[in-house]
């Protein structure tokens, strides 16, 4: 019977042969997943045996990374801002740079409801009263999903925030459902089948995105895990900036007066990205974020107000 290590050894040593850039890791994750345990088990135990059904499971699973299957479709979830997500073809793989997006997120709600209680828990939130946000082209819901979980550990009341995830796709939107229910948050969330955003919905406080921003002509060469998600989430048009620059031109409908839109843009496209603001927008505050590495990652646009933001408590006095 084979040890962990034994198992993880031989596996690692076949997918570096053929160019996987992770090899060990790739096998740790696959084996405590073909065991049911989690990867700090798998390495702590590198002399434990493992049944013939678990190697069997392990070795399947090796087989399709082989083919460059991304690990997290291969695993059927992955994790982010803290939270376990399904994944799976329908859908683009979560990455971990679009976490800023949920940070920049939770700070801008919790800055616009306002320190500390503001109504009390039995009183109830006129339709006008509630922050309104979008997810547009939510795939695994990853954005609605962990800023509704970030809000209900803030303590937030669900009724304050009204989150809405679009997607083109049903089959992303079925998937982000499904996440939606595991966390808890289903109820917290609508979800609707868009080109962007339904065009009857009323003006958002707050709209994230991560749309597909990879040059159509760049996506030949992207790596081949990659290539096995939905190219239409990836796909940018011809500069990558197409479907954004379709968004940009939403927004002085679809945000209301002092709401901001956070969007996920390429690394390598900060001054494009803010030379189409200016055009599209102009006169339009706008700040290009950038990412630990110092890359610019997320394109920050709000809609000018002539009054300035109140907190909901302000708004209540």
């Amino acid at each position: 019977m084979p040890t962990t290590r034994e198992l993880i050894d031989d596996a690692a040593g076949r997918l570096r042969s053929v160019g996987i850039e992770t090899p060990r890791l790739d096998a740790e994750l696959l084996l405590a997943m073909a065991i049911g345990v989690d990867r700090t088990t798998v390495v702590a135990h590198g002399d434990a045996p493992v049944g013939a059904d678990h190697e069997r499971a392990f070795l399947s699973a090796v087989d399709r990374r082989l083919q460059e299957e991304p690990v997290a479709y291969i695993r059927g979830l992955r994790e982010f801002h803290g939270i376990a997500l399904s994944v799976d073809s329908r859908a683009l793989i979560p990455r971990p740079e679009s976490e800023a997006l949920v940070d920049l997120a939770l700070v801008e709600l919790m800055g616009r409801l306002g320190a500390g209680p503001s109504v009390p828990d039995d009183e109830p939130i006129l339709e006008s009263e509630r922050l309104r946000v979008a997810d547009v082209g939510t795939g695994s819901g990853a954005l609605a999903i962990a800023i509704a979980v970030g809000l209900r550990a803030r303590r937030v009341r669900p009724d304050l925030v009204s989150i809405l995830a679009t997607d083109l796709w049903p089959g992303a939107l079925d998937l982000a459902r499904e996440n939606a229910v595991a966390h808890g948050v289903g109820d917290r969330l609508r979800f609707a089948v868009a080109d962007l955003l339904p065009e009857d919905e009323t003006p958002f406080a707050l709209i994230v995105a991560n749309l597909p921003y990879i040059p159509s002509g760049d996506l030949a060469a992207l790596p081949a895990a990659v290539r096995h998600e939905p190219t239409v989430a990836l796909d940018g048009g011809p500069d990558g900036l197409a479907i954004i620059d379709r968004l940009l031109g939403r927004l002085p409908a679809a945000l209301q007066p002092g709401g901001i839109a956070v969007l996920e843009i390429g690394a390598d496209q900060g001054v494009t990205a803010a030379e189409r603001i200016e055009v599209r927008l102009a006169g339009w505050p706008a700040r290009i974020e950038t990412d630990l590495a110092g890359l610019p990652r997320i394109a920050v646009v709000e809609r000018p107000s002539p009054v300035e933001r109140s907190s909901l408590a302000e708004r209540r006095s």
